[in-house]
């Protein structure tokens, strides 16, 4: 990876682990932190994933081999980070179901677990983050590939949608889909865009196409959410005296910052990188503040699904 990949990555970690503290807090002991840590992992790199798949579509035609050079390591990485996140995640709630100690688990007991429905939805996550892991090994030139890899990483984000809180409700877990899609592409392509643009010229091309995609995906995920929401919070005390309530009054606080981050970049930085009035360094840091966002309103999501 290039160097503002590597440094990204490490910001990552260390918003994602002040995050992850927070909703320990909140959570009052509802969300098991081993699992809700886990999760984030899974949800963050499998959303990088996402991103970096569909991000050459946001050049243009001469200028996307460019980008997919670019992605690829980054790719790579991030397939093999989802695929262990998985593993240790099947297994922990494996051991959860079973009540015994990791060190105590059987593979038949694993096994056992798979035929439950949120077993199903951690083996299909962990089937399509082995298929990720294959496919994003290979040089993704052609467009098929990368909408294989797109889709096979997307379907692998929604199989988690039917367990928990949302599965309780054939409407709810339908809009909990939708916004756990409209997120991780919105926050995948940031996270793309942050680690593999590197010169005004991308910048101001690549920019405004990204602009009109999360428009729509923040319409998206704020429709979906709100119906989410009103089908799986019984009411709104339930907000405060709750731990699952007080992950999704936290979540919502950290959406609405990042709608209002989002809405001030689309009003001034990005008619700047348009215009090639602002330099890829400054670009790239502006990029940052919204992954460093984007990255604790994941980790909080983790947390809700695990206490949910």
């Amino acid at each position: 990876m290039t160097l503002a990949a590597r440094r990204l990555s490490a910001g990552v970690l260390l918003v994602g682990a002040l995050a992850w503290a927070v909703a320990w807090l909140l959570a009052g002991g509802q969300a098991a932190p081993a699992e809700s840590a886990v999760r984030a992992v899974a949800d963050v790199a499998a959303a990088a994933l996402l991103g970096l798949a569909v991000l050459p579509v946001l050049d243009e035609p001469r200028h996307r081999a460019e980008l997919i050079r670019s992605a690829a390591g980054p790719a790579a990485v991030a397939a093999v980070v989802w695929l262990l996140a998985e593993v240790v995640r099947l297994t922990l709630a494996a051991a959860q179901a079973a009540d015994v100690a990791v060190a105590r688990l059987r593979l038949h007991t694993v096994a056992e677990f798979t035929t439950t429905i949120g077993g199903r939805a951690a083996l299909l996550s962990l089937t399509a983050a082995a298929l990720v892991c294959v496919l994003a090994l290979v040089p993704l030139r052609t467009r098929g590939s990368r909408i294989t890899l797109a889709a096979t990483a997307a379907i692998g984000i929604c199989a988690r949608a039917i367990t928990g809180h949302a599965g309780d409700s054939v409407l709810g877990a339908a809009a909990i889909v939708v916004h756990i899609l409209a997120a991780a592409l919105w926050c995948g392509l940031l996270v793309a865009i942050a680690m593999t643009v590197s010169h005004r010229g991308q910048w101001a091309r690549v920019l405004p196409r990204f602009s009109g995609l999360a428009l729509v995906c923040v319409a998206v995920l704020l429709a979906a959410g709100s119906i989410g929401a009103l089908a799986t919070v019984p009411s709104a005390s339930a907000l405060l005296l709750t731990g699952y309530g007080r992950l999704l009054l936290a979540k919502i606080v950290v959406a609405a910052a990042l709608v209002l981050l989002g809405w001030s970049n689309r009003t001034r930085w990005l008619p700047a990188a348009r215009g090639h009035r602002m330099d890829a360094e400054q670009s790239r840091r502006r990029a940052q503040r919204g992954v460093a966002l984007m990255v604790a309103a994941l980790t909080l999501a983790a947390a809700l699904a695990v206490a949910g």
